[in-house]
């Protein structure tokens, strides 16, 4: 604590101009230092150096809802985690390549043995969770409860999903969308990594460690055990 004696206007007033400059300047280290007028009495001003959590200072963040993605100008797109927006980096060739490799190998997979589940490439809404601040668009999803489609996209986990990885997006692939596939009930969740050249599968029902495969090696799905592709045959 530190007592000062009487001090003139014009004093007080830099005082109070100084302490502004200084809460904005320490701010950006995430810790906020500022010089906390306590009382005023006769002329005599007690001040205290506090620190506080920049957090704290900042603690009413935001909340966005699919109300904000639907608003969003046409051709920009985002995620919602959490009432948290994340935009969207446009793929790049490679990107694409894979995802329409991937979508056409399920596909015509599912298509052959009669099966009745539904592949959908992004732009492709899901809706994990039955609220309004959460919204996803996996590249690949795989869908065999029919009734979880509607004209808005699907309600409810999908079975399969695949994440294709950007530079951009690599946190959200190997842990935020991991995590939020494993407790939405998705059975299986690929990580194909263009920048590594492998795919880390888990099988959710199995609850086991993933598995990765290097993109020269075949993956097989746990889903559907003779279901076999290779990256590295389509990108070369």
């Amino acid at each position: 604590m530190v007592r000062f004696g009487p001090l003139p206007r014009l004093l007080l007033r830099g005082i109070g101009f100084v302490s502004k400059r200084y809460f904005e300047g320490m701010i950006r280290h995430g810790r906020i230092q500022i010089l906390l007028i306590i009382a005023c009495n006769y002329g005599n001003i007690i001040m205290e150096e506090k620190e506080v959590d920049a957090m704290d200072a900042l603690r009413k963040e935001e909340i966005y809802t699919i109300e904000d993605i639907f608003a969003l100008p046409d051709g920009e797109r985002a995620e919602l985690i959490d009432g948290k927006i994340y935009y969207m980096a446009p793929p790049t060739w490679k990107h694409q390549r894979i995802s329409g490799y991937l979508h056409n190998q399920i596909y015509n997979y599912i298509r052959s043995n009669n099966g009745q589940c539904e592949v959908l490439a992004a732009p492709f809404a899901v809706f994990l969770k039955d609220d309004d601040i959460n919204y996803l668009e996996p590249d690949i999803s795989v869908i065999c409860d029919k009734s979880k489609l509607n004209d808005h996209g699907c309600a409810g986990a999908p079975d399969f999903v695949i994440e294709v990885v950007s530079p951009s997006s690599r946190r959200m692939d190997y842990s935020t969308k991991m995590t939020l596939y494993l407790n939405s009930g998705v059975r299986e969740y690929w990580i194909v990594d263009p920048e590594k050249k492998r795919t880390t599968i888990y099988c959710f029902e199995e609850d086991a460690a993933p598995v990765i495969f290097p993109f020269d090696d075949k993956i097989t799905s746990g889903i559907y055990e003779d279901l076999t592709v290779c990256i590295a045959e389509m990108l070369n």
